[in-house]
């Protein structure tokens, strides 16, 4: 390979020219600017695998089962990896995972800054893009969780099969508000730099805040990759830089010019056969190559001398989820697949009763534990940071709320207590949320009043774990009950049934005293309480809102689903009308398969009815009971 120097980007353009090069040095740069150099990082050593070590894998015994996402079951059933599917048809000549069957899977382009950890972003990236491949949820992860965990200094490399061991053995890579990446300060000499390091103290329910992995895969095979990518998702890749790919564009990257400067890490989003190239995501930023996108072709600069690294069978926290679900039921990380519906219903004697549907097929419900003795209507379910215990609230018969939870590490419900009014309106389904106010984050719940009132209650998640009465506000509300999400800005949003039918949005104003305030007004003839979520439509990345998705029973016993483009600015919009014999919607969730929309209803015979909507519409599902 050239071994020759070039000193300026002038001079590296000039030898492209001369060598009629593939590729191109990115057009803001000067001719007289010397070559820039922003950090690498990989540091080969025991744990790093190369592709020869790790050879064949047999790919059937790894993927060969169904996904969540209906796109990956069509791509494994392509490739003869599901059981009695035919023989394999051609792998497609590229995949680009940025914008796959026109959904986005992959999380913004991230800076590594001065530090040499490239490998972090590196696995960091690929737990992010498999959690919205395989859940299609935004869990943005933080590659400090990792750096810091290892204990390493700015100037430290290291690679990503020892940061995805790192995440496996300690309990999953958390997200950055529990533990941010960070730089060393401003202006701090080179020399300090290197010694510089974040002491590692992350909030104290990281347990909670975790996407787990199970373990990585090392693929050596270069035809092996290319189906992963198809069937599963990006992998992460090493290979060798020397002076000239710091300067790259566009085009596919063939080493031209310059000695060589170190390792690095990225993290494959796509192949081209007909460019003959790896589509990689970097870690500089998006002022380099294309938007922080580049091509390297096909065996250049040892990046297919190194084993890539791939992921299946994340399972992501409830934290990532927590604006996904409202009311009676929610998505677990629980089940084979981390992908189970967990739902909580009255019975008799005033008992709640717990049911699951295991993530994979034949989504059977199950009936769990029971447990309490006052509840007056559907509960509110939700998972928290606390270990993903699960959380529940009612309204008891007294007209108060109460809390119960379960431990995880007991396997116990423990019951947390009795607060609130004395004047809740019996029967109705409380909103109750965890926020990000702190860290744990408080619980947050609303409930409507025998006066037709709303009350807010709230708790700091710390000793002496006491509710405050937040207030109430609005007035001539008939029904009030799942519909609470904390905005991407901080507010609390919530929407309640008035009493001519309508719906109304209320919204906190955090700013000017957390001052309740009245939002705009929509729809007709409910007869219950909405129940509302963010979903991930709309949501182009992991900081954009989703759509408000909405359900509410109205008259006739059917169901309205309503929307709201939050990022789009769009005014709320009736999508559909479906369901039959329906009293109240008691729960709603967007979870792992494929962006459907799940809707818990209870019908008129009190049982409790599954409906779903795909691509193709809203379907009627399973009858959960008698409860």
């Amino acid at each position: 390979m050239p071994e020759e120097s070039v000193g300026t980007v002038g001079e590296l353009r000039a030898r492209l020219v001369a060598d009629g090069a593939r590729w191109s040095v990115m057009e803001h740069l000067a001719d007289a600017e010397p070559l820039p150099r922003p950090a690498l990082g990989l540091e080969p050593g025991a744990n790093l695998t190369t592709a020869e070590e790790a050879g064949a894998v047999d790919l059937r015994a790894l993927v060969g089962r169904e996904s969540g996402n209906p796109h990956l079951t069509r791509r494994r059933a392509a490739h003869g990896l599901l059981p009695g599917a035919a023989t394999a048809a051609a792998r497609p000549a590229a995949v680009d995972w940025r914008g796959r069957w026109g959904w986005p899977w992959i999380t913004r382009v991230k800076d590594q800054n001065p530090c040499g950890s490239c490998w972090a972003f590196g696995a960091a990236g690929l737990v992010e893009s498999m959690a919205r491949i395989e859940h299609c949820v935004w869990a943005e992860r933080s590659e400090g969780d990792v750096h810091d965990g290892l204990k390493c200094t700015c100037g430290q490399g290291g690679n990503p099969e020892t940061a995805l061991d790192w995440v496996k053995a300690n309990g999953g890579l958390a997200d950055p508000d529990c533990w941010p990446y960070s730089t060393p300060p401003p202006g701090l000499p080179a020399a300090r730099r290197d010694a510089w390091r974040a002491e590692y103290t992350p909030s104290w329910d990281r347990s909670g805040r975790t996407v787990r992995i199970t373990g990585h895969v090392r693929l050596g095979d270069v035809e092996q990759q290319k189906v992963w990518l198809d069937t599963v998702g990006p992998l992460t890749a090493c290979f060798d830089v020397y002076d000239d790919f710091f300067a790259l564009g566009s085009g596919v990257y063939h080493h031209t010019a310059g000695q060589y400067a170190g390792g690095h890490c990225v993290l494959i989003v796509g192949y081209d056969d007909a460019a003959g190239c790896w589509l990689f995501k970097n870690s500089w930023g998006t002022g380099y190559h294309v938007g922080g996108y580049g091509r390297i072709a096909y065996g250049e600069v040892s990046i297919d001398h190194w084993a890539k690294c791939g992921l299946r069978g994340t399972n992501v926290d409830p934290w990532s989820k927590r604006r996904l679900h409202a009311g009676n039921v929610y998505e677990s990380g629980n089940g084979r697949a981390h992908r189970n519906f967990e739902l909580l219903a009255t019975t008799t004697g005033g008992r709640l009763q717990h049911w699951w549907r295991e993530g994979d097929a034949p989504f059977a419900w199950t009936r769990a534990d029971a447990f309490a003795h006052d509840a007056s209507g559907q509960p509110a379910f939700t998972g928290s940071t606390y270990n993903r215990n699960m959380e529940s609230l009612h309204v008891t018969t007294g007209g108060r709320l109460r809390h119960w939870y379960f431990e995880q590490s007991a396997r116990v419900w423990r019951d947390g207590g009795a607060f609130g009014p004395g004047d809740a309106a019996l029967g109705a389904t409380p909103a109750f949320i965890q926020s990000d106010y702190g860290k744990p984050g408080n619980f947050e719940a609303v409930v409507r009043t025998a006066d037709g009132r709303l009350n807010h209650w709230w708790r700091i998640n710390g000793a002496p774990w006491s509710w405050h009465d937040g207030g109430r506000f609005a007035s001539g509300i008939a029904h009030h009950g799942p519909a609470l999400v904390q905005t991407r800005s901080r507010r609390l949003d919530l929407v309640a049934a008035l009493t001519d039918g309508r719906m109304q949005l209320w919204w906190r104003d955090d700013a000017n005293g957390f001052v309740w305030r009245p939002g705009e007004v929509f729809g007709a003839a409910a007869v219950s309480a909405p129940c509302l979520i963010e979903g991930q439509y709309g949501a182009a990345d992991e900081d954009t809102a989703g759509n408000y998705e909405l359900c509410v029973a109205v008259a006739g016993g059917r169901v309205e689903h309503w929307w709201r483009g939050n990022a789009s600015g769009s005014a709320w919009s009736r999508s559909a009308v479906f369901g039959h014999d329906v009293l109240a919607v008691t729960g709603m969730l967007q979870g792992s398969f494929g962006f459907n929309l799940e809707v818990v209803a209870l019908r008129t015979d009190r049982l409790l009815q599954h409906y779903w909507r795909d691509g193709a519409g809203w379907h009627e599902g399973a009858v959960i009971g008698p409860v």
